[in-house]
């Protein structure tokens, strides 16, 4: 099955568990169609660089997924209509990268990457 990668903004004034609850309900939407979550990641409450729906910040989730066409497109189609979810990118990927995010790493691994001056 093909390999996707999700990020979802959720509105600023949900609290934590709701915001990982939306994730849970849309896993079960995907297990429902033929589909799993491989591995699913709460980035947090982070400010956007644009209003979206007068909101300044949003809760920011990652999920990782292995569904057919079909199980995706139902999913965007709830995600759409559900009033909490303010947008959605996904991109189909070759392969899941291993470990955490970018947005997961420490910002002392990141810095210790580049050369300081």
């Amino acid at each position: 099955m093909p390999l996707y990668e999700h990020v979802m903004i959720a509105r600023q004034d949900l609290s934590n568990s709701q915001a990982e609850g939306l994730i849970e309900h849309f896993g079960a939407v995907l297990s429902d169609n033929g589909g799993k979550l491989v591995d699913q990641e709460y980035w947090g409450v982070k400010t956007m660089a644009y209003k979206i729906n007068k909101n300044r910040k949003g809760h920011y989730s990652f999920l990782k997924t292995d569904a057919p066409a079909s199980a995706i497109q139902e999913m965007e189609r709830l995600m759409r209509l559900h009033d909490d979810v303010m947008r959605v990118l996904t991109i189909k990927v070759d392969e899941h990268a291993e470990g955490p995010s970018v947005q997961m790493q420490k910002r002392d691994e990141r810095d210790g990457r580049r050369e300081r001056r």
